[in-house]
């Protein structure tokens, strides 16, 4: 009888542990894909950066501002092609569970066309552009609160005063899955112009510059040209690219990124340890049938191939089904963060890569935990084995 039956047979011996290790091993397959799908999503927004765009911010803090006066002089630098400019309204929607969700004050002239990601109709686009107290939301905020195009929204916010009227006139499409459609974006000329009336000393400001450059691989002399151009200014200013922007928010959640990175890593001695005692306990139980195998002539090779085909088959399907099992939570974890805090970070799916490193590490588990037992097997001694009773 060819050993892969042997194989089959062995695994169904004892159908309820077979079943009770595959879940098992499932489940653990399962935290460990999507732990690594959260964590890839994560820094989807560093991958997702563009090259060709610089941030300009206040040299202290985003939190400074910086003179709506910088954006003629950061135009004139060499390499530049376009600027645009935001500011972060942090806007209160029905109430503070429904506010999370990024809301954005622009230039309606330039952003859209340093931010092509971002897909609007030239329509709505005009609309915006014409309508002070007009907003262009993502796809998915509006399909979260159920706006349409003529909605009214009204806003709170924590960071300007009074009530807030906004027209929904744009509702945008990312060009790539990674792109995030949730943010809500709005005209920062009616920003300026409110805040002249209720605080005319906080008027004239933006919280970043948006910088398109021609040549990416200019980006570090032009971002030093930038800050060196309001060196010892009120307001000095620190330039880097997109992709350090983002990365800098990203490095706030360190602490919670390497407890995530750990957590899977113990996930997998948390399945070396199920395995490997399943097998344990299969080796001992089978003692006596391995020296009989040898008494008819098996050798060590093929009590080896036997032990570790059961392991690694059990491994397999196993990690097959946790696999199987990663795309619909991630999707379900997705769909949670969207109507609870208005998806934060851009749900991306569940990689090629996760899913291959997830199948080799069940199949490394499976070639691991059959170490000792085959180990003990191919040592044993004819007489040992059958003398050994249960």
């Amino acid at each position: 009888m060819p050993l892969i039956n042997l194989v089959f047979k062995n695994i169904f011996r004892h159908k309820l542990r077979t079943v009770l290790t595959v879940i098992g091993i499932a489940i653990a397959i399962l935290a460990f894909g999507t732990i690594r799908t959260v964590i890839a999503m994560w820094y989807s927004g560093v991958e997702a950066s563009s090259p060709n765009r610089l941030i300009t911010r206040n040299a202290i803090s985003l939190i400074f501002p910086l003179p709506i006066a910088y954006r003629n002089a950061i135009t004139a630098v060499p390499g530049v092609s376009e600027v645009s400019y935001a500011q972060w309204f942090g806007g209160i929607y029905i109430d503070e569970k429904h506010s999370q969700f990024p809301q954005i004050a622009v230039d309606a002239a330039t952003w859209f066309n340093v931010t092509p990601e971002n897909r609007i109709s030239e329509a709505e686009k005009a609309v915006f552009l014409r309508e002070r107290n007009a907003a262009v939301v993502g796809v998915q905020i509006a399909r979260r609160f159920g706006w349409k195009i003529g909605d009214s929204v009204r806003m709170r916010s924590m960071i300007f005063p009074g009530d807030w009227d906004f027209v929904v006139r744009g509702i945008y499409t990312g060009a790539q899955k990674s792109t995030d459609e949730t943010l809500f974006f709005f005209q920062w000329q009616y920003l300026d112009e409110q805040l002249r009336k209720l605080e005319p000393w906080r008027a004239g400001n933006v919280g970043w510059y948006v910088v398109k450059i021609a040549d990416p691989d200019r980006a570090a002399s032009i971002s030093g040209a930038i800050d060196h151009r309001f060196k010892n200014s009120l307001a000095e200013t620190r330039t880097e690219t997109e992709q350090a922007f983002v990365q800098g928010f990203i490095s706030m959640s360190d602490t919670i990124l390497i407890a995530l990175r750990i957590i899977s890593i113990v996930i997998i001695g948390v399945i070396l340890a199920v395995l490997s005692n399943t097998m344990a306990m299969t080796a001992r139980e089978r003692l006596s049938e391995y020296a009989v195998f040898k008494t008819l002539g098996f050798e060590a090779r093929h009590l080896v191939l036997l032990i570790a085909g059961e392991s690694v088959l059990i491994a397999l399907i196993g990690g097959a089904v946790g696999i199987l099992m990663i795309g619909p939570t991630v999707d379900g974890f997705g769909a949670v963060m969207t109507s609870t805090v208005g998806a934060m970070f851009p749900i991306v799916g569940v990689s090629a890569v996760t899913r291959t490193v997830s199948l080799l590490m069940a199949l490394g588990v499976g070639l691991a935990a059959a170490i000792f037992p085959a180990w003990r097997a191919a040592t044993l001694r004819i007489v040992q084995g059958l003398r050994r009773v249960g």
